[in-house]
């Protein structure tokens, strides 16, 4: 292998965490040319000795938690237990560079290794895992949100760089909304699609109406990306000022599902918002905006569906 392919030549590092974005960044960083010299997991893991094995690696656990000489350590473990990894590695760790890689968090939480000596920060991957990802060409274009001292943050481009990704600072205090806009682009986009589907199975729609709805989603995220500007790609009534048939979504849902009629207006109201951010409103999107500001337009959808015959139940 030559050193083009080995950007990452000549860097030891240790994991902390070997669940799948842990797993991943681990076999992204040795097939790039580092070196794995320990994984810990927490107590009872079944995961760290054999990823260790996978990467010649030690297995670390309880005490020693990772290899004191690693020049980078790793910590890949939920928001909540941060903290605590870093207490416990400041007692072995007196320099070298510590990345957590969460979106939500600053390199504040590290703060008792930054204490005992390390350069600490954060690198967080925004993808998602939902298993662990091997191949590190797959890691090709991903975003890096980076946080930390001057060191901290350079062995995060590094670190971008060889996965072939990109890389910024996201500042501690911005992070909090940087990860709820990721979780929005992907738990948020994915709930919606869960909820479009059960719909169709509360209505009793065939599979192929439900393989319609992703083929749909596909479709208009697409062409999202492909404009480069989300808000110009929206489509549906509200995006284009149909009024009527928003009046005639809203009844249906306060007379089936009224458990969505909340989810339904906000949404409609994103969408004209966003659109108002792109282009001046024409009158019917206008006369949409203004039925959606209504503050008891709610209430007036539940009271249309009690004055009418009731619908069979979905």
């Amino acid at each position: 292998m030559t050193t083009n392919e080995s950007p990452l030549a000549g860097l030891d590092f240790a994991l902390v965490g070997p669940g799948r974005v842990g797993t991943s960044l681990a076999l992204w960083a040795v097939a790039r040319g580092a070196r794995c010299r320990s994984v810990a997991g927490g107590p009872g893991s079944s995961r760290a000795a054999p990823l260790a094995a996978r990467l010649g690696a030690t297995a670390a656990g309880g005490a020693e938690l990772a290899d004191p000489e690693a020049g980078c350590i790793l910590i890949a473990v939920p928001d909540a237990k941060i903290a605590e990894v870093a207490r416990r590695l400041a007692g072995r760790r007196r320099s070298g560079v510590a990345l957590h890689v969460s979106g939500a968090l600053g390199a504040s939480v590290l703060a008792p290794l930054v204490a005992a000596g390390c350069r600490a920060g954060a690198f967080h991957p925004l993808r998602a895992f939902p298993a662990v990802e091997e191949d590190v060409r797959a890691a090709a274009g991903t975003f890096y949100a980076l946080d930390g001292d001057a060191e901290a943050r350079s062995m995060g481009r590094r670190l971008a760089k060889a996965f072939d990704g990109e890389s910024a600072v996201v500042d501690e205090e911005l992070r909090p909304l940087y990860h709820w806009a990721a979780s929005v682009a992907a738990g948020s986009l994915v709930a919606l699609l869960a909820t479009a589907h059960d719909v169709a199975r509360r209505l009793n729609l065939p599979d192929s109406a439900r393989r319609g709805y992703d083929r749909l989603a596909a479709g208009a995220l697409g062409a999202a990306l492909a404009s480069g500007d989300p808000a110009a790609a929206m489509t549906g009534p509200a995006a284009r000022g149909d009024l009527e048939t928003l009046h005639r979504h809203l009844e249906a849902l306060a007379a089936r599902r009224p458990d969505l009629l909340s989810l339904a207006v906000e949404l409609a109201r994103t969408v004209v918002a966003r659109a108002a951010e792109n282009a001046p409103l024409d009158p019917a999107q206008l006369a949409v905006a203004e039925w959606l500001a209504r503050p008891d337009l709610l209430d007036r959808a539940k009271d249309r569906v009690l004055a009418s015959p009731r619908p069979k139940s979905a």
